[in-house]
């Protein structure tokens, strides 16, 4: 339609170009003898002249049947005229005109309904084609060798592989193997390493997706690729599917925002139906992986669907030994790196924490031209992630050096003075992250549970640096006030969750906390009255209290060695474990094996005080 609009523009715009005249003066150019010759076109519009004048100027007209003296007109003026008989187009022609525009819609027409049912491939419109990718024997490639740090996990889907490779020795005893595995752990655990492992000790196919890629938002297309992608399961058969973060797609039903006719809710309902209804003789099994496994759909957790539960938990000291080695087959390791020395001092890292450590310590190593990756890398990269990259081109005055040397000194002191606080590992002055200063703490071992007085000194140590700023430098900074909120929210946290108040004994006091967005319920009740709440406020106020108390005596007790402290991080910057060993003995500090190079100073202006110290479980 747009190339005939054209067209005809093109042709108005002929009709009334240079040298049209029009019918009346054509005949009285004719009378007056001024036209010399002149051709007559018929055509299905009409009758087209040409004519040429006696002075050799070429003029044009359109003429009609109906004026039939045209002809006598010409031959009395003694006008040369010549007819044109008028041209027949093609059937063909004819016929692609008139039927060509129709045909193109239909056919437009018919391929996007055949993209939109799922006819082609790949297409911008196919969208009830699954989305998951498939992984053969030949591209897949990672066996249990390869995840490591979760043995207790891999004994448990050693059974899965067992079926896989021989389904006919679970089938004549009457055994049915699990339809659906649910891998629950926290995040960077290895659980799609593991689903992968297990497709690959299997030598089998193995379909990827993630239960984001059901969800659109046109409504049924959810429901469409999930019975597509269990059909191409079925082909390929036996197969595992891995659904990476089902909980996007496998909420609980009828909670939080939204009705119950949404697109999610009918993805989710397709998939009960498919996990419950096909044939587990297919050896289809279906393994799922999520962080957040409160939230899902009680039947999609009910046997004969994911009816078997699988932990992955952050690995032991063991474990994450086995991770390092697993890792350091990648990188040319020195004869110094220890993986027993660096696992223990990495408590709480994940699988995917410690793959972040060893490339962070090989990049340290190509900073500095090395062919080998040493242990003091592995060091340095550890500091990195724990505690942040360091600014050392952040200018500081002299003033706020000294506050924040005071101010990890105060944190340093409790933490070494009080018995169930974690080591001190080391104190930097230098800024990292959004922070002044840092104050690490490890653990000697993995810790799984908390204790009383374990979470009392926590809260010493965290005030241990506002009260070093108001005894020693008789002021008070902004810097403390991450500390602040993580002090408050454990004494909450005892009060109202753990049962570690006298006087409020052991009952739970936060009811319904869950956030809407995560399928909880949109209104909040409460069964504590003001009264309670009162009790409840009086009481973390008494440990804050009381806290801060014990940790202001302590730093004015040993005033001496905050002063050293805060000397050496002064001169030096950053001073570890047994430099603070040497403080708090009475003896000068030894001189540090690597001394970092000095920060530039400045008397004039500097940055805002930190809200904090980097994102880490024990840095204070």
């Amino acid at each position: 339609m747009v190339l005939f609009t054209v067209f005809k523009q093109f042709e108005t715009r002929g009709n009334t170009g240079s040298g049209y005249i029009s019918y009346s003066e054509f005949i009285n150019e004719v009378r007056s003898q001024r036209i010399r010759s002149a051709v007559i076109a018929e055509s299905a519009s009409g009758t087209e002249i040409t004519a040429f004048t006696t002075d050799d100027r070429r003029v044009r007209t359109n003429a009609t049947y109906l004026d039939r003296g045209l002809v006598g007109d010409l031959l009395a003026n003694n006008v040369k005229f010549d007819v044109k008989p008028r041209e027949e187009g093609s059937l063909l022609m004819t016929l692609l005109v008139s039927w060509g525009p129709m045909l193109l819609l239909i056919g437009v027409w018919i391929y996007f309904m055949r993209q939109m049912q799922g006819g082609g491939r790949g297409g911008a419109f196919s969208f009830g084609k699954s989305r998951a990718r498939m992984l053969d024997d030949s591209n897949n490639q990672v066996t249990f060798a390869d995840v490591a740090g979760c043995d207790e996990a891999k004994e448990e889907t050693k059974e899965v592989v067992d079926f896989l490779k021989d389904p006919q020795r679970f089938q004549k005893l009457g055994g049915r193997i699990p339809r659906g595995l649910l891998l629950v752990g926290p995040p960077g655990t290895g659980k799609t390493l593991l689903a992968k492992g297990i497709a690959g000790e299997a030598k089998v196919p193995f379909f990827s997706i993630s239960g984001s890629d059901f969800v659109e938002m046109f409504v049924g297309v959810g429901a469409a690729r999930v019975r597509d992608m269990f059909e191409q399961a079925k082909k390929n058969a036996p197969c595992i599917i891995f659904i990476d973060e089902i909980d996007a797609v496998g909420r609980q039903r009828g909670a939080g925002l939204g009705g119950g006719n949404d697109e999610r809710e009918q993805t989710l309902n397709q998939m009960l139906v498919e996990m419950d209804g096909f044939d587990t003789n297919l050896g289809v099994i279906v393994i799922a992986a999520t962080n957040r496994p409160d939230i899902l759909d009680g039947a999609l957790l009910r046997p004969g669907r994911f009816d078997r539960q699988v932990y992955v938990q952050l690995p032991d000291i063991r474990g994450r030994e086995q991770i390092l080695h697993v890792h350091m087959r990648k990188v040319p390791a020195g004869n110094d790196v220890d993986a027993a020395v660096i696992a223990r001092g990495t408590p709480g890292m994940s699988g995917a924490d410690l793959a972040n450590l060893c490339n962070e310590a090989a990049l340290m190593a190509a900073r500095r031209s090395a062919r080998v990756v040493e242990m003091q890398d592995f060091e340095k990269a550890k500091d990195k992630i724990l505690m942040g990259p360091e600014r050392r081109s952040m200018v500081m005055p002299e003033d706020e050096r000294r506050n924040t040397a005071y101010h990890e000194a105060g944190h340093a002191l409790i933490g070494k003075l009080l018995p169930k606080c974690d080591p001190v590992h080391k104190v930097t002055i230098i800024p990292r992250g959004r922070a002044l200063g840092v104050t690490m703490s490890l653990p000697e071992r993995d810790r799984y549970s908390y204790d009383r007085e374990y979470m009392l000194n926590q809260i010493a140590m965290l005030f241990g640096g506002r009260i070093a700023e108001e005894v020693f430098m008789e002021q008070m900074t902004t810097g403390a006030s991450n500390d602040f909120e993580r002090a408050t929210q454990i004494a909450r946290d005892m009060v109202m969750r753990y049962g570690m108040s006298d006087a409020l004994g052991p009952m739970v006091y936060a009811e319904n906390e869950g956030e809407v967005f995560l399928g909880r319920s949109v209104t909040k009740t409460t069964n504590i009255s003001e009264q309670t709440m009162q009790k409840v406020d009086s009481e973390v106020r008494r440990i804050i209290d009381e806290q801060y108390a014990l940790a202001r005596n302590l730093i004015e007790t040993h005033a001496d060695k905050m002063h050293a402290m805060a000397k050496a991080l002064l001169e030096w910057e950053t001073i570890d474990m047994e430099q603070i060993n040497d403080i708090m003995a009475g003896r000068d500090p030894r001189a540090p094996k690597d001394p970092p190079p000095s920060s530039p100073k400045s008397d004039d202006d500097g940055g805002d005080a930190a809200v904090g110290p980097a994102p880490s479980p024990n840095a204070a």
